[in-house]
């Protein structure tokens, strides 16, 4: 490879989209998310229209909120994006990373969700910390939240591992040898989101060295990560 081309890959290795697909059909349930997986597809149960994902970064909590706003018309709102000023809802609501929440922030939710339940809407939190553990200055609000149902997505067992590392490459159209994905099960960290961060490092070195992913060269490039990455 010259090293023009060499250059053009490397940079196309941070400039190409990845194809995420965030349908139901795209969701894989196992033992660990089947809990979630069924109240989000039973929204009517929820106790008073609310419900909270509980979970590590990666473990699928986006990927439910979405499908749950699809089926509701939710408005998805990013916690930390929440100031006093922002206009309250008028409809189904998702609160992503609700653990992020400002201190600016506390007001809005607290008459968000006084709102939400006057006229019957629904609230999806997801956070990687149950409510009782967020940083809420204002009681009334604390109190509340510590009363929303909350569903903890449990670490991945090998079958969720395994269809979610599929999943990945497939997004990001790439197809690993069967050795190579074979070794990464035996491999991989009992993490979804190691399994993204591990298979973007795979795909940015393969295009950048030009290399097909075979069993050699996942395991060089894994054992050249460090070790809490790789």
């Amino acid at each position: 490879m010259s090293g023009k081309t060499a250059n053009m890959a490397r940079q196309l290795a941070f400039d190409l989209p990845t194809n995420v697909r965030l349908g139901a059909v795209d969701f894989f349930v196992s033992d660990a998310n089947a809990l979630a997986y069924a109240m989000i597809q039973t929204s009517q149960t929820w106790p008073g229209n609310k419900l909270a994902l509980i979970g590590p970064a990666g473990s699928g909590k986006t990927h439910l909120a979405r499908v749950f706003s699809a089926q509701s018309g939710a408005m998805i709102i990013n916690a930390k994006d929440i100031r006093a000023d922002t206009g309250l809802p008028s409809g189904n609501v998702v609160l992503e990373d609700g653990d992020a929440l400002p201190p600016e922030g506390e007001e809005w939710l607290f008459h968000a969700y006084n709102a939400l339940a006057r006229d019957g809407f629904m609230l999806l939190l997801t956070s990687r910390l149950p409510a009782a553990r967020w940083d809420i200055a204002l009681p009334d609000l604390a109190s509340r939240l510590s009363a929303i149902t909350s569903i903890k997505i449990e670490n991945p067992d090998d079958p969720l591992l395994t269809a979610v590392l599929l999943k990945h490459f497939a997004d990001r159209q790439l197809a690993p040898t069967p050795e190579a994905v074979a070794f990464l099960i035996k491999r991989l960290p009992r993490s979804l989101d190691a399994v993204r961060r591990i298979v973007d490092t795979l795909d940015r070195k393969a295009l950048a060295q030009s290399k097909p992913l075979t069993r050699p060269f996942v395991r060089a490039v894994l054992d050249s990560m460090p070790p809490d990455e790789g």
